[in-house]
């Protein structure tokens, strides 16, 4: 049913018109200004590594990456599903995949994600998907009013039975 790829640039176009409102923008890319500009996407682009998109017909449907991808730990960010597309599984296939390059291609014996309290779809599922939340950071949110981010983990099988330091 789905597909994972590396974007291309290409992609970014039809990226750009998924966050469907100022809230939305701010959850997948909290320092972007709405509508999302195809220079704003491309500058947290060029910043991270392993973007990636998912496919269902051919066509983009979801977006990932990395902004941090060191000592053992990966960081997933800028995630967003297309309108047409939430609610069946894309999301759920691309933290998968995610979870999969992190391993794969950077040993990562540690996936984290970070979720806005206000978020609820998003908490929901990175918490169905065994993330735990470690730590919370207030921030603003885009209207200038107080919001946490909620910091989350995902453990390898190993270091889940080893004492978290």
């Amino acid at each position: 049913m789905f597909q994972h790829r590396p974007a291309e640039w290409r992609d970014l176009e039809v990226i750009c018109a998924f966050p469907q409102s100022e809230a939305e923008l701010f959850y997948f890319h909290p320092r972007a200004q709405y509508p999302l500009t195809l220079r704003q996407l491309e500058a947290a682009v060029e910043q991270r590594v392993d973007s990636t998109v998912v496919e269902r017909d051919g066509n983009v449907v979801g977006f990932a990456n990395f902004y941090r991808w060191n000592d053992g730990v990966c960081c997933i960010g800028n995630l967003v599903v297309a309108p047409s597309a939430r609610g069946q599984g894309v999301a759920r296939y691309l933290v998968g995949t995610m979870v999969g390059l992190a391993r794969s291609r950077h040993g990562a014996h540690e996936v984290r994600i970070p979720c806005f309290n206000e978020n609820t779809a998003g908490l929901l599922l990175y918490s169905g998907l065994g993330f735990v939340p470690f730590a919370v950071e207030e921030r603003a949110g885009p209207d200038g009013a107080r919001m946490g981010l909620i910091h989350m983990r995902l453990q390898t099988e190993a270091d889940q039975r080893a004492p978290c330091l």
